[in-house]
């Protein structure tokens, strides 16, 4: 399949997942704050799509990202249930939820910046 056409398969996955979330009924999907879709990656036969988030936490909460990504997992059926009410594929992909983390080693990268630049 063209890269183009993949391309936009993968916007509008990323688009429909990022309505889905909030509706998902899973406390630990729930409680662990602010989802948001960063990047889909999507196989060339349609048959996988590996979706990156990233997890902006509520305040004075932690995230514990294995309670999310088990989470994620048991209502990924639902989720693509809902993805293909949505998006018209003749198939729909099976999901993978990875969290991305690309956040926060730029925060990281950031402080250590800034950091050196005060000592100098």
């Amino acid at each position: 399949m063209s890269k183009i056409r993949i391309d936009r398969i993968n916007e509008e996955i990323s688009h429909a997942v990022s309505e889905i979330l909030p509706t998902v009924k899973d406390p630990r999907v729930q409680g662990a704050g602010m989802i948001s879709v960063t990047h889909v990656d999507t196989a060339g036969d349609l048959s996988l799509s590996k979706i990156y988030l990233s997890v902006f936490p509520l305040a004075g909460k932690e995230v514990n990202s294995k309670e999310l990504t088990q989470g994620l997992k048991s209502c990924s059926g639902y989720i693509r249930k809902e993805l293909a009410l949505r998006v018209k594929l003749r198939l729909s992909p099976e999901l993978v939820f990875i969290l991305d983390d690309s956040l926060d080693r730029g925060a990281k990268v950031i402080n250590l910046i800034n950091q050196t630049m005060k000592e100098d």
